[in-house]
């Protein structure tokens, strides 16, 4: 699994993206919208964790970018601030499959990704052998 990790707290990142390393999931983060729309515009992901409240705003812009890169790439919105907490971004967001409460723990986040995220075969369609 391979994921995008927009979080502007760089401890909280670094926090997060060595426990998802540990199990496994390839993790590219980035800290401001700029940063998360160039990475989109040239590499694919599996998922996108986004924090909702960036410095620079542009979290809707972030997903709205992923989901015309990606249209079925599952987004977990995670947020400090209790401004979603009426579902509303599920409305903001149409590929948000979950919204997190920060803090949250790191095995929390993992189970919701392994949850939300396809698991990738290696199997042979018929239509792939001709």
């Amino acid at each position: 699994m391979r994921i995008l990790l927009v979080q502007h707290n760089e401890d909280l990142s670094n926090l997060w993206t060595r426990f998802l390393q540990r199990q496994g999931v390839e993790v590219v983060q980035a800290a401001t919208q700029g940063e998360a729309i160039n990475l989109l515009r040239f590499e694919a992901f599996d998922a996108l964790v986004l924090d909702l409240v960036l410095p620079d705003g542009g979290a809707i812009a972030i997903s709205d970018f992923a989901t015309y890169r990606f249209p079925d790439v599952p987004i977990i919105a995670v947020t400090s601030t209790s401004f979603f907490s009426d579902g509303s971004i599920f409305d903001l967001i149409p590929n948000a499959r979950s919204l997190m409460r920060t803090p949250l723990r790191p095995d929390d986040l993992a189970a919701v990704l392994e949850h939300y995220v396809p698991k990738k075969t290696d199997t042979i369609t018929e239509n792939q052998v001709a």
